[in-house]
């Protein structure tokens, strides 16, 4: 998870986070004195880990790294982004809904249904 502090936290409460023996975690908590290339090398590292499933980063995170987001591929870990408390959640800035509508656009233009 990358994400502000309340949403990690909120997350923390549900079980969802974990610490290893080596202080090694499976979240970054994103505030004013974080840089993008902390948030990068997050993103990097949790996408490479073979224990997380699933990425949740707020969105307004994710268009930190856009360039990275969008140029993952790979179906797991998938990437998830959720809205904060602070930040508006904006669907045409969803990585996730932008291929599920490309998708389902290609597969009614292949099927002849519009």
């Amino acid at each position: 998870m990358i994400a502000d502090e309340d949403t990690v936290v909120g997350f923390l409460l549900a079980g969802v986070g974990n610490v290893e023996l080596l202080r090694k975690t499976n979240y970054l908590i994103v505030d004013s004195k974080t840089t993008v290339k902390q948030i990068e090398d997050a993103f990097k590292e949790f996408t490479a880990r073979e224990d997380i499933a699933v990425v949740l980063i707020s969105q307004y995170v994710a268009n930190m790294i856009r360039f990275l987001v969008d140029s993952y591929n790979k179906p797991v870990p998938a990437i998830l982004e959720i809205p904060s408390k602070d930040h508006l959640y904006d669907p045409a800035h969803d990585s996730v809904l932008s291929r599920v509508k490309y998708l389902f656009s290609a597969e009614s233009v292949a099927s002849g249904r519009r």
